[in-house]
């Protein structure tokens, strides 16, 4: 069953959240990570209640509310969100009290909002939405499983118009261990010479990007999620993009644009660098992340990059690593790698 993205929200490094210049105007960072451009989230949120709102419950909450503005949806049938490593910020705040007092009169505030699935809950509570309501935290894959449990609920007809994202924050202390564990560059950069300047490692990201899908048609849906698709510690990726396409009745030859997720480190694009010269030699290929930076729901910006250069019809100049034809993009394939363990592949289409 066809699952049509209805509407797209995205809070990034970049200028995405509700601009019309679509990767036009861009930021380039200089250091090691990039960190959101963060909106007015008053528009969005009680004043009252953003105090108490760590950094990537706001993000979240704010590009949710955004998503659903644009569709014209106050309420949806479901919420399915994406994580891998949840909230952060919080998480660490507790553990730190945790230590520092012994572990006696806690305050619960940041236990409470440490659990994987606070922007879900947060999102519901805010709508009063209380249809279903799911987080999955499947590291490198969280934001394609939510994908796919979204596909299969409206494939049973159990709910209509589905509220999909992916979020994940980046804070000092996990940023401290994922550089350590050689995830993240030690030596500054500029995220736009990123891809071109190759060592071990790449830059940090966070972001939140929510979207609506829906089960009807209609031409003021951005694109078409034809297919989504996850492979586990996957040898012979080749075949299985092969079999990914057949499965869909595609040959490469028929995408119009693959999208992958070259990082900048060398072990990582690999991958990217063979696919280029073999199943994609003939295909314009883009890539994202030294615009996101490197995290484990950094897809979700790739689809949104996906789903809006399908709408426009451009292709940002930007993100183009090889472009063979002007051919406007119709069929858009992304293909992404999360430490050589976790990929994934996401078919969009013209509507």
């Amino acid at each position: 069953m066809k699952a049509y993205i209805r509407s797209a929200s995205c809070i990034s490094p970049q200028k995405t959240f509700r601009s019309e210049n679509f990767l036009a105007d861009i930021v380039e960072y200089n250091g090691t990570r990039l960190s959101t451009i963060e909106p007015d989230y008053k528009e969005f949120i009680d004043p009252k209640l953003i105090r108490r709102m760590s950094h990537v419950i706001k993000m979240g909450v704010a590009s949710a509310k955004d998503c659903l503005i644009q569709a014209d949806i106050e309420i949806p049938d479901a919420i399915v969100t994406g994580t891998a490593f949840g909230c952060m910020e919080d998480t660490i705040t507790f553990l730190t009290r945790m230590v520092e007092q012994n572990e006696e009169l806690l305050p619960p505030t940041a236990f409470i909002q440490s659990t994987h699935n606070t922007v879900a809950a947060q999102v519901a509570l805010m709508l009063k939405c209380h249809g279903y309501n799911s987080t999955f935290v499947h590291k490198g894959i969280s934001f394609e499983s939510a994908l796919i449990d979204a596909i299969m609920l409206l494939r049973e007809q159990d709910a209509n118009n589905i509220l999909v994202g992916g979020t994940e924050e980046m804070v000092d202390t996990s940023f401290k261990i994922l550089t350590r564990l050689g995830l993240y560059r030690r030596k500054p950069t500029s995220n736009l010479e990123l891809l071109l300047t190759e060592a071990k490692g790449s830059m940090g990201g966070e972001g939140a990007v929510f979207f609506l899908l829906s089960d009807k048609a209609s031409e003021d849906n951005l694109a078409e999620l034809s297919a989504v698709k996850t492979l586990y510690n996957a040898q012979a990726i080749e075949v299985g993009i092969e079999q990914f396409l057949a499965e869909n009745n595609l040959t490469p030859a028929d995408i119009d644009l693959v999208i992958t997720g070259k990082n900048g480190d060398l072990k990582n694009d690999t991958i990217y660098k063979q696919l280029g010269l073999s199943i994609f030699k003939n295909n314009n290929i883009a890539n994202y992340k030294h615009l996101c930076g490197e995290y484990s729901t950094s897809s979700s910006f790739a689809l949104w990059l996906a789903a809006n250069a399908i709408k426009r019809g451009i292709i940002p100049q930007i993100t183009i690593e090889r472009q063979i034809t002007d051919k406007t993009p119709k069929k858009v394939l992304i293909y992404n790698h999360y430490l050589h363990k976790y990929h994934s592949l996401m078919l969009i289409s013209a509507i």
